[in-house]
């Protein structure tokens, strides 16, 4: 995945609570074998009604998405994150998430961040009545920005490394990969390998 540092991009309001995953990307394109390619069903049902904040032009390019509580609920899908990531989204900024949806989020690099009500209610108002606002997303400092917008946000610190290094279940795995090879190397020719 790629790492992520300090985050600048239009912000994108969707004001809506309990977003499940079924919204984020209908169970119809789940056929795909492939991680790419989910972008264009993002929010599809949404997206037939031109006033959809996605299909403002004022928000083209929006790479945060800023949201109400409960998002990603549903089924565990690990589409909708992708989706997500294939549009173009880096951080999706709420009150609150689905845990295996947040789950899903750490293992493709897209950063859920949590802030409380009040302050998710100041940045979809920016969002809303400023469109092509930017939000700064500090991973580092732990912190989010706009103009006139402050506020520090919680992750834990293994997560956190893992943003800043840019590293999936499978970068964690290739940091071990001489001592996988050394162990391969000492096994009995006569036992599977991972060659």
């Amino acid at each position: 995945m790629r790492a992520f540092t300090v985050h600048e991009g239009v912000a994108a309001p969707l004001d809506r609570a309990d977003v499940d995953t079924d919204q984020i990307i209908p169970a119809v394109y789940l056929r795909r074998v492939e991680r790419t390619g989910f972008g264009p069903f993002l929010f599809e049902a949404w997206r037939r009604d031109p006033s959809f904040v996605l299909n403002d032009a004022r928000y083209e390019g929006a790479s945060i998405l800023v949201t109400g509580p409960n998002f990603g609920s549903g089924s565990s899908r690990e589409h909708a994150v992708w989706a997500l990531e294939d549009y173009g989204f880096r951080a999706v900024i709420a009150p609150s998430f689905a845990d295996i949806f947040r789950s899903n989020c750490t293992k493709v690099g897209v950063l859920p961040v949590e802030l409380a009500e009040g302050e998710i209610r100041a940045l979809l108002d920016l969002a809303t009545s400023n469109p092509g606002a930017t939000i700064t997303v500090d991973l580092g400092a732990r912190t989010v920005t706009a103009p006139g917008f402050s506020a520090t946000f919680a992750i834990d610190d293994f997560t956190r490394w893992r943003f800043l290094e840019g590293l999936d279940d499978i970068g964690l795995t290739l940091r071990h990969a001489e001592a996988i090879t050394a162990f391969e190397a000492t096994r009995d020719a006569a036992l599977p390998t991972t060659r």
